[in-house]
């Protein structure tokens, strides 16, 4: 199977080329915005430029029996664009509509669309996980351009009769990961005290190399096609407990004060940070259910083996970083 895995500079389409390098069943061919030496060996390379409505993919799709699309305009915390939702939407709808109208007409069987939680929403109850069949509920333009581009997917898919398969994760972390996870391991590392001992929330995380997993699933297994899956590492964890096992996969300790979570709720509303705040206090929880159940996939790795491999690389880099100052 010939493979086309755009975003391939990315945090997830790096290490999907990676792994999917050196699997003798697949020949894999990574998108590029630009000329990248930061490419393992044995993979086949194209370079496309931005993503847009007016990219050439005709080079890029040639012969290729299915496209992993996982390049797009991410959530940022702070935009500084005039017309944030007119900017995802050049690139995370226009842009893969664009990609998979090309992969389609050039004999593309399948389009394994890497998409979000955000579309389900931003917070679970305790008790009601998002299941894949969920009414979508987006909430800022991340999710929502998410969402436009799935339903132009799915019409495609319906029209052409290209295979769609749609995957959303919740929060990503492994080696690489930047964002919020990166801070939380620094702030982590270097002790800073977190008053968040008395939170009670319940999130989902998916490991990097999890999420590899269940993308190479849905790119063989038949019974995938038209399907929507939410995957995560199947292990719920508070706040609190994250950041203790942030701290032991670091092997320092963990700083945590008991503050009322109402009070850190109403100091965030204060700072203006209440969506930072929310992701610390607040649940989003994922049913993984349906892909388990439809393609017999189990998660490879523990959510204690992912935090041990993103703890070593992090250290890695810090012990890196401190080498250069001497």
């Amino acid at each position: 199977m010939r493979v086309l895995v755009t975003g391939a500079t990315g945090f997830i389409g790096k290490a999907l080329l990676v792994r999917a390098a050196a699997d003798t069943g697949l020949q894999v061919r990574g998108a590029f915005r630009q000329l990248s030496s930061s490419f393992p060996s044995g993979i086949e390379t194209v370079v496309v430029g931005d993503l847009s409505r007016d990219t050439d993919w005709k080079t890029a799709v040639k012969g290729v029996d299915a496209v992993v699309h996982t390049a797009a305009r991410v959530h940022i915390m702070h935009d500084s664009t005039s017309d944030p939702i007119s900017e995802f939407r050049r690139i995370n709808v226009e842009g893969t509509l664009n990609l998979a109208r090309q992969a389609s007409l050039s004999g593309v069987r399948r389009f394994i669309y890497l998409s979000s939680i955000k579309v389900n929403g931003e917070r679970t109850t305790q008790d009601r996980p998002y299941a894949a069949d969920d009414i979508p509920a987006p909430v800022d333009p991340y999710g929502i351009t998410k969402l436009e581009a799935e339903l132009g997917l799915r019409e495609l898919g319906q029209k052409t009769g290209m295979e769609v398969v749609i995957i959303r994760p919740p929060l990503v972390y492994g080696p690489e990961v930047k964002a919020n996870f990166y801070r939380l391991l620094r702030i982590v590392q270097k002790g800073y005290p977190l008053p968040l001992s008395r939170v009670n929330n319940q999130r989902s995380l998916i490991y990097l190399g999890n999420l590899i997993d269940a993308i190479l699933t849905c790119l063989r297994h038949p019974r995938a096609a038209a399907q929507i899956y939410l995957v995560s590492d199947g292990e719920d964890i508070s706040t609190p407990e994250l950041i203790r096992k942030v701290a032991s996969a670091l092997e320092c300790p963990a700083r945590l004060l008991p503050f009322p979570p109402s009070v850190i709720g109403l100091a965030g509303k204060i700072a203006g940070k209440t969506d930072a705040v929310d992701r610390l206090l607040g649940s989003l929880r994922v049913d993984s259910t349906k892909i388990r159940r439809e393609l017999g996939w189990s998660p490879p790795f523990t959510l204690e083996q992912g935090l041990k491999e993103t703890a070593a690389w992090f250290k890695k880099q810090s012990y890196a970083h401190v080498e250069q100052m001497i």
